[in-house]
């Protein structure tokens, strides 16, 4: 099956660039921690056709939230519930079969929680604290080169080890 894009509009977006309708207050912030470091961005500027039915119509796609063209990744913030997430990386995977070599992250809540702490935008106490030792969410973050926090519970005081 031939991958195809249903859509591609979006202007590349970045400081001064005016307001885009974020679906979700997470990816406002994510956009907003790109604009600070100048990482040229775009809002779901692609839709994938991962599946189709015998009249030719999509049956499944997926829409990645960002494309950051200066690296040719795509992002997908998940802050959700996980049989939402469960459902995201269903549509990774298949996308990654169809599309080899395409670069595509998906950023998980605690990972999303992890750079608000790191740059200062939330309380050290929003990270969750794994359910069991070196649980992982089964993808490393990655971006950017930031680095990727191990599996160690996080305390209230930030720190791993801490006491809850």
């Amino acid at each position: 099956m031939a991958l195809s894009t249903l859509r591609s509009t979006a202007a590349l977006s970045g400081p001064g660039q005016g307001a885009v309708p974020f679906a979700h207050n997470a990816e406002r912030e994510l956009a907003s921690l790109l604009d600070f470091y100048g990482v040229a961005w775009r809002y779901e500027p692609h839709t994938f056709v991962l599946a189709t039915g015998a009249d030719g119509c999509a049956t499944l796609a997926f829409t990645p939230d960002f494309h950051l063209p200066e690296f040719d990744r795509y992002l997908e913030v998940t802050t959700l519930e996980q049989r939402l997430v469960t459902r995201k990386n269903r549509k990774v995977r298949l996308l990654r079969e169809q599309v080899p070599g395409i670069d595509v992250q998906i950023v998980y809540r605690r990972d999303y929680l992890a750079l608000l702490v790191k740059y200062g935008l939330a309380l050290p106490e929003q990270l969750p604290v794994p359910r069991r030792r070196g649980a992982s969410a089964g993808e490393q973050l990655g971006l950017l080169g930031a680095p990727v926090l191990s599996g160690r519970a996080v305390g209230r005081a930030g720190r791993p080890g801490s006491a809850a």
